[in-house]
């Protein structure tokens, strides 16, 4: 019978440093830094760029605190803490672009959402290469046309005077019709272009998630007597959830970032009313009107009410779904 030696056995130092947990230091970031430096250089561009043009930009923001001064530059001006932020709150202008923002956003988020997604579904349906090709290059080739441009289609479709939707209707006796004048008609025309335009595109990484599911499971459901329908509702519409939470995320980051350039375009004295939105009323106020603190302070508000936006919208996708960004 073998006795154990109750006397404590003496461990050196180098087994000690082998045992203890290693804890990252220079050393070990100089390792990472020499394993890995090909990929931190091909990083190293767009590293400089998002900090050139997205992190460095962001110290203008004390404008939004300061009483801009011309000969003081950013850093100079007086002090004036929150007083920007309510006058923005105190205008009588802040329900009016409130509102107009959030249904023209919020509208133009819903329906370019779903718009998207079923068409994938259809895409996915259709029978044959090149019958799926074209059908995929005519729905996304609007996205590379200029707002320009797609505002100019506009007028020439619904212009009052000479639109060619204008004269169709009054072929058949709809007369005194006005698109781009009517505040009925401003958001459902502005989003219907928003979605012809830019909805195939954003198709293709739903289609892309949709050429991820494996083909055995379409057989087996055709075997088993599935129709089209059963198929996209239990095998297509599952597999497009994660991707569509994730982008519902992102998405949900620019609830209020109204597309400034095609409103701007679009707007005139008789729709200003519900097409004034918070980015076009900054560029009257900052660059038109040279209020630049004032216009840095609403900017900021939106910028703040998105990133609540989105935090909340990532919780709760989280919490519900178990897919989220962080």
């Amino acid at each position: 019978m073998t006795l154990i030696d109750p006397t404590p056995v003496k461990v050196s130092r180098r087994v000690k440093a082998q045992v203890a947990p290693t804890v990252p230091g220079r050393r070990g970031l100089r390792r990472h830094f020499r394993r890995y430096w090909q990929l931190w250089v091909m990083a190293a561009p767009a590293i400089a760029f998002v900090a050139v043009f997205a992190y460095v930009p962001m110290y203008g923001i004390q404008l939004a605190f300061r009483e801009f001064d011309f000969s003081a530059g950013l850093t100079g001006g007086e002090w004036v803490g929150l007083k920007y932020f309510r006058q923005f709150f105190e205008s009588p202008q802040f329900w009016t672009l409130m509102r107009n923002t959030v249904v023209i956003s919020v509208t133009t988020l819903v329906v370019g959402f779903v718009a998207p997604i079923a068409l994938a579904l259809l895409v996915n349906q259709v029978v044959g290469r090149r019958r799926k090709k074209f059908l995929q290059t005519a729905t996304y080739l609007p996205h590379f046309i200029s707002i320009v441009v797609i505002v100019g289609m506009l007028q020439v479709f619904l212009s009052p005077s000479s639109g060619l939707i204008t004269r169709f209707l009054e072929g058949l006796g709809i007369t005194g019709v006005n698109f781009l004048g009517d505040t009925s008609a401003f958001v459902p025309v502005y989003v219907i272009s928003e979605v012809w335009q830019h909805c195939g595109w954003n198709s293709i990484i739903y289609l892309a998630a949709l050429a991820s599911v494996d083909t055995q499971l379409y057989e087996a459901a055709k075997i088993d007597g599935a129709g089209r329908l059963s198929i996209v509702r239990h095998i297509d519409f599952p597999a497009l959830v994660p991707t569509m939470i994730v982008l519902l995320i992102l998405n949900m980051g620019g609830v209020l970032n109204a597309g400034f350039e095609k409103i701007f375009l679009m707007q005139n004295p008789l729709n200003l009313g519900v097409s004034e939105v918070i980015s076009t009323y900054v560029y009257k106020i900052g660059i038109l009107s040279n209020q630049f603190s004032y216009a840095t302070a609403i900017g900021l508000f939106n910028t703040a009410i998105n990133f609540l936006f989105l935090v909340i919208t990532n919780q709760i996708a989280k919490r519900v779904a178990n897919t989220s960004l962080w």
